[in-house]
């Protein structure tokens, strides 16, 4: 089964075939490490992701990239602001990130390149653009000269007249044209900086990402991943650097995720509707902010609210009580993924939507199954669940953890289910349903069968 995949610079879906066969190379950008990451910046997390799972199952090598830019304006900005050292603040929050995104279930990508153990890459790379024409050093800055690319702003669709119409800022006197972007910059003494051929400075943001595959994945890379707001000025001006320092196309495939808004407005500060993994995570479950990443298609809007959040979190429970209930069939098949419906969505642009919906009519069909066909819907269901990240947890724990501080224990609660079978026994219906109502109340649901009573937290 071929897989096909939306290319941005082409405006179509493509059926993707790597450069060499049965190895793949695919990068996407992560986090600038000054702050706590927010939800925002998971859904690429998980969008990909899922993606490096899907290109597993049909290559031999899969190689993934995602780098930690550990240098920049708004981490000196918040080391100053909280009298920090630098190292600090991106140690932390590097460590942070990693925590969080293992918290959705995110797998840990193949390479993690940083930054600043690339600097001699970046500085390689601006030598290579001025000694080609294409980078001037103006006032200690090194910029690239984007009237020296013939079809800069192809991958956005942007003229360079479009660009200039829409600029709202003042353009500064160091550069030759408004368009021109940083390659290098100046740094001051109390600011991280290495030497350079230009004077001690730093790199500019957009240089980066452009080095460090080149350093770690080649010149030319199959899949180049990112948030849509990417597209332009960062993955333009990755496109430039590269395209006319080496040559060659770069990036085979582009893909974008589309945005994320909090309760039907665009996410921000300004807007107080800001929220980070870490403080959700306070609230539900990683993997319900999971599922909830990937219920919607990743080339849409996802307005992402408490609604969607405890409907994931209701639709993850039924899928887990249907697994208990064959907890104790063991997984011993393959599935051959190429017969699933699940697995041809998302072979097709990673449609989720479409693979969500199939595990809910395998998990129907499990429901109904005679004993003999169980153990091949459960399989499948769990091989769809590993594609998506999700359904790998052991159900009886997942339905019955997630209680609160100062809610009933498990220990508690097995007590009271003892105490109403023996009210059963002894034809006490009225205490037996008394127990039931008074768990009820404390969010705790009875499920009663020939094997016994078993609970979940509701």
């Amino acid at each position: 089964m071929s897989l096909k995949i939306y290319n941005t610079m082409a405006g179509e879906k493509q059926v993707f075939e790597p450069l060499v066969p049965d190895t793949v190379t695919m990068y996407v950008c992560g986090p600038t490490v000054y702050n706590l990451a927010h939800i925002g910046n998971a859904r690429p997390v998980v969008v990909f992701d899922t993606l490096f799972r899907l290109l597993q199952t049909h290559y031999g090598t899969v190689t993934y990239a995602r780098n930690i830019t550990d240098v920049d304006d708004k981490i000196i900005t918040a080391a100053h602001e909280g009298s920090r050292s630098i190292d600090e603040v991106t140690d932390e929050f590097t460590a942070k990130y990693r925590e969080d995104m293992a918290q959705l279930n995110a797998l840990p990508p193949t390479l993690e390149p940083h930054a600043t153990h690339n600097i001699e890459p970046m500085i390689r790379l601006t030598q290579t653009l001025i000694e080609k024409g294409h980078a001037y050093e103006s006032q200690g800055h090194v910029l690239f000269a984007v009237e020296s690319m013939e079809d800069y702003g192809k991958l956005s669709g942007r003229s360079l007249d479009d660009m200039l119409a829409g600029a709202r800022v003042e353009v500064a006197d160091y550069k030759r044209h408004p368009g021109d972007f940083v390659l290098w910059k100046p740094a001051d003494d109390a600011d991280p900086g290495w030497d350079s051929p230009w004077g001690r400075g730093r790199p500019g943001w957009h240089l980066e990402c452009s080095a460090m595959i080149r350093e770690h994945l080649g010149e030319t890379i199959d899949i180049h991943g990112g948030g849509r707001d990417l597209i332009f000025p960062h993955h333009e001006n990755e496109i430039a650097q590269s395209r006319c320092a080496h040559g060659g196309d770069y990036v085979n495939y582009w893909m974008h995720n589309a945005y994320l808004d909090i309760d039907g407005e665009k996410m921000s500060k300004s807007l107080g509707n800001f929220r980070t993994v870490r403080d959700l995570l306070d609230s539900y479950r990683g993997e319900v902010l999971r599922f909830a990443l990937l219920s919607a298609h990743y080339r849409s809007p996802l307005n992402f609210s408490a609604e969607l959040l405890d409907q994931a979190q209701s639709t993850l429970d039924s899928l887990y009580s249907t697994l208990r209930e064959v907890a104790d069939i063991e997984l011993e098949m393959d599935v051959p993924l190429a017969d699933e419906a699940f697995y041809a969505a998302l072979n097709d642009d990673l449609n989720t939507p479409v693979a969500i919906a199939e595990i809910h009519a395998l998990a129907k069909a499990l429901n109904k199954a005679t004993d003999a066909d169980k153990p091949a819907l459960k399989a499948r269901i769990i091989a769809a669940g590993n594609l998506l990240g999700i359904l790998g947890q052991d159900p009886e724990e997942w339905l019955q953890a997630g209680g609160a501080d100062g809610d009933i224990s498990a220990e508690d609660i097995e007590v009271l289910i003892d105490e109403r079978a023996a009210a059963k026994k002894n034809r006490d219906f009225a205490r037996a349903d008394e127990i039931r109502e008074s768990l009820l109340a404390q969010g705790v649901v009875l499920e009663d069968s020939r094997e016994g009573t078993k609970w979940k937290r509701g």
